[in-house]
């Protein structure tokens, strides 16, 4: 019973991630797609080129559909976690070379929602684990 209880906790950890995940790159992706100026013009001056950004939001937001289908694409949701692994080094990085702390403290914390997402996404999904033993 206990272990009904813990896979139920950590798939409502995992739901909410996914949400929150949904609604922080959906929106991120809408705004670069829509050319909203607070996120175009600051992703310019970064030195990104305009088609990167068109390109980076249209992918945020297929990866976003992705990660909402539920119990289908197991593998296809590593690659989007993944992605946006990818996609919150990169903006730190980016942010680092700007004054002020916030172009840094908000893909810490996207980082942090996503380490936590992925972690309960592959405790409830046990049939992608995959041993990597090198002596078969």
């Amino acid at each position: 019973m206990t272990e009904f209880k813990e896979l139920k906790k950590e798939k409502t950890i995992y739901r909410t991630g996914v949400v929150l995940l949904s609604i922080w790159f959906g929106a991120s992706g809408f705004l670069e797609i829509t050319k909203n100026p607070l996120v175009w013009d600051h992703t310019i001056l970064m030195g990104y080129p305009p088609y990167f950004i068109t390109t980076l939001g249209i992918a945020k937001l297929i990866a976003v559909v992705v990660l909402l289908i539920p119990n289908k694409m197991g593998w296809l949701k590593e690659w989007v976690f993944a992605a946006f692994f990818f996609d919150v080094i990169f903006a730190f990085i980016s942010g680092y070379s700007f004054p002020g702390i916030i172009d840094i403290v908000k893909p810490g914390v996207a980082f942090i929602l996503i380490l936590v997402t992925y972690i309960m996404f592959r405790k409830i999904n046990p049939a992608l684990r995959v041993s990597f033993n090198l002596y078969d």
